[in-house]
């Protein structure tokens, strides 16, 4: 028998760890660390960021969450679906946007109240890591157009399993119009 090693995940959690994080808080910083190494090296996303405060009230969020830009577009709301057929518009030249991430385990229990105040606590579109990395997309804020943000607030739920596997689901805010096909 050999010295065990970390694997490389975990001693990119370990070295990951920010100065102060509570012992109890520990398990949520590591699982949003793994979503994000997920995201970044299997997924490509970019401009990627744990979030801990609400963006909304400036307290606590009950869960650690990340935001990022995933390299296409995660969702297209029905609407905008309808627009891009009379448009002839491609989904992937519609430029993505910035996303929510809830990492969780796949032995957690959630209810839509513990939904609901992770909801409360975030805007519908993720802050920007910077000003210049913004400006510079073709992201067009408001309501109408292609390209614009529709359907109110909604993240991605990262559900990572016993083996490492992360799968995820686009969860919205309340009800959605469904895709027409």
């Amino acid at each position: 028998m050999g010295d065990f090693q970390p694997s490389a995940l975990t001693s990119y959690i370990e070295a990951s760890k920010p100065m102060g994080v509570l012992p109890q808080d520990f398990h949520h910083h590591a699982l949003a660390v793994q979503v994000l190494h997920n995201l970044q090296y299997q997924h490509d996303w970019t401009e990627l960021r744990i979030h801990t405060q609400a963006s909304l009230s400036g307290g606590p969020l009950p869960k650690h969450l990340v935001s990022g830009l995933p390299p296409h577009r995660i969702y297209v709301h029905p609407d905008e679906q309808i627009e891009m057929l009379k448009q002839s518009v491609q989904e992937k030249d519609v430029p993505s946007e910035r996303e929510w991430v809830l990492p969780t385990h796949l032995r957690e229990t959630w209810s839509l109240r513990k939904f609901a105040e992770v909801f409360d606590g975030i805007d519908p579109v993720p802050p920007a890591v910077d000003r210049a990395s913004e400006e510079k997309r073709p992201f067009r804020a408001g309501k109408g157009g292609i390209g614009s943000r529709r359907g109110g607030k909604r993240l991605m739920l990262a559900t990572v399993g016993d083996d490492s596997t992360v799968v995820y689901y686009v969860v919205h805010d309340g009800i959605v119009k469904p895709r027409q096909n």
